[in-house]
C-alpha cells in the first residue's frame, strides 16, 4: 500500500453539505408524497352522472350515481362510466404526484433511490 494509505472521506467529491443537501431532499419527498397521498382526486363520466373520488394511496372514498344511470337494459354502460370514472380518478393522482415529484427533483430520473 502507498505511504500515507486509504485517506477515508467519501471520495468522488462527495461532502457533509452534499450529504445533508441529499437527506434533506429526501424528507421533503417523503412528506410531499404523504401529503399528496391523502389529497383527494375526482372525476366524472357519462356526462357528471357517475362520479368517483380517490386519493393519491389508489382508494375510492367515494363513488356516486345518479338514478337516470341506472338502467337496467343496459347495466354494460353503468359499469363502463364506473370504470371510466375512476381509471380518469386514478390518473390525475398519479399525473399530480408526477408532476410535484419532478419539480422536486428538477426532472431527475432517482429511480428507486429515495
Amino acid at each position: 500500500m502507498a505511504k500515507g494509505g486509504f485517506r477515508g472521506g467519501m471520495g468522488g467529491g462527495m461532502n457533509m453539505n452534499m450529504i445533508k443537501q441529499a437527506q434533506k431532499m429526501q424528507q421533503d419527498m417523503l412528506k410531499m408524497q404523504e401529503e399528496l397521498e391523502n389529497k383527494e382526486y375526482e372525476a366524472s363520466a357519462g356526462g357528471g352522472v357517475v362520479t368517483a373520488k380517490v386519493n393519491g394511496k389508489h382508494e375510492i372514498l367515494n363513488l356516486s350515481i345518479s338514478p337516470e344511470a341506472v338502467d337496467p337494459e343496459d347495466v354494460e354502460m353503468l359499469q363502463d362510466m364506473i370504470v371510466a370514472a375512476v381509471n380518469e380518478a386514478m390518473r390525475k393522482a398519479d399525473t399530480e404526484m408526477q408532476q410535484a415529484m419532478g419539480r422536486m427533483t428538477g426532472g431527475l430520473n432517482l429511480g428507486g433511490l429515495f
